[in-house]
């Protein structure tokens, strides 16, 4: 929990604060970007909400935030009507769950509603007021987990809702090794009429992403917007398997259309396909000159 004597001085005077606990993993940054910017290797308050839409971003960057390294000097009056927000809503039935975990380094994970079972896709922190909503949307038929990184509270999330976990044999460990529906090879997987899952080997050994409707494109860790190269990129510096693989996986993912990029790791992206599939080309020439 955040605390007034942990408070970074970097924060501008005013009720909304970033404490000393921060770990950088940019969470408040996109979700709240009006108020919270990077200042070192944390984050800081450089501008208190003056709106009613950007108090309610900066408060569900507090509950998103998964140190609770953001507090306010008032306790926020509004947080209860806020988390009733949550799942927060991104386009058609796709949802940012929000509550990211420190075990997945603040990782977003995102709920899909569907007619034929809702999917879960990384693991949230089991927070409570999380879990009441997911129940009131009809709970969770599959939980679809990107890579070995971002499994945070996949057991208790499995437990509560007898949901079925999906996951790479090869980035299988012993924290994911009862998972429900290993997945094996290198082949595209058609796990239902509107689900597509592909292995990207590269960021992880058994890394895969989902598309979803031919439209939404849940990438992990493979594959994000970079706000300061301009373009779709993917993580160099944290490549744990191979790069020379990462580069191959997303050749082969530049092959499909899409409309959004949505990271575990990393911002967003939303464009016509035709541009995504320029955005593909670039993060790809990036890539290669970055061997």
């Amino acid at each position: 929990m955040a605390t007034l004597k942990r408070r970074r001085s970097e924060n501008v005077e005013g009720d909304f604060y970033v404490d000393s606990s921060c770990i950088d993993c940019d969470t408040c940054r996109w979700m709240a970007p009006s108020v919270f910017h990077q200042d070192g290797d944390q984050s800081a308050v450089y501008h208190q909400p003056e709106t009613e839409e950007e108090r309610q971003a900066a408060v569900e960057a507090l509950l998103s935030c998964p140190t609770a390294s953001i507090g306010t000097v008032e306790p926020p009056s509004d947080i209860k009507k806020i988390q009733q927000e949550f799942p927060l809503p991104v386009a058609d039935n796709v949802y940012h769950c929000g509550y990211h975990a420190e075990s997945s380094f603040g990782a977003a994970s995102y709920l899909i509603r569907r007619e034929d079972g809702n999917i879960l896709v990384d693991s949230p922190r089991f927070a409570a007021p999380l879990v009441k909503r997911l129940e009131a949307l009809g709970g969770v038929r599959y939980l679809y987990l990107t890579h070995r990184d971002d499994v945070a509270d996949h057991q208790k999330f499995h437990d509560r809702f007898g949901c079925d976990r999906i996951l790479h044999e090869d980035d299988i460990t012993n924290n994911t090794s009862d998972v429900e529906i290993p997945l094996s090879g290198s082949e595209p997987v058609q796990l239902a009429p509107d689900l597509f899952i592909i292995p990207v080997p590269g960021h992880t050994r058994g890394h895969t992403v989902l598309l979803y409707n031919n439209k939404f494109l849940f990438s992990g860790d493979h594959l994000a917007w970079s706000p300061n190269l301009q373009h779709l990129f993917a993580f160099r510096r944290l490549c744990w398997y191979c790069w020379e693989k990462q580069i191959e996986s997303m050749r082969e993912l530049a092959n499909y259309s899409f409309e959004w990029v949505l990271p575990g790791h990393g911002r967003r992206f939303h464009s016509d396909r035709k541009t995504i599939a320029q955005q593909m080309q670039q993060c790809v020439a990036w890539m290669e000159q970055n061997c």
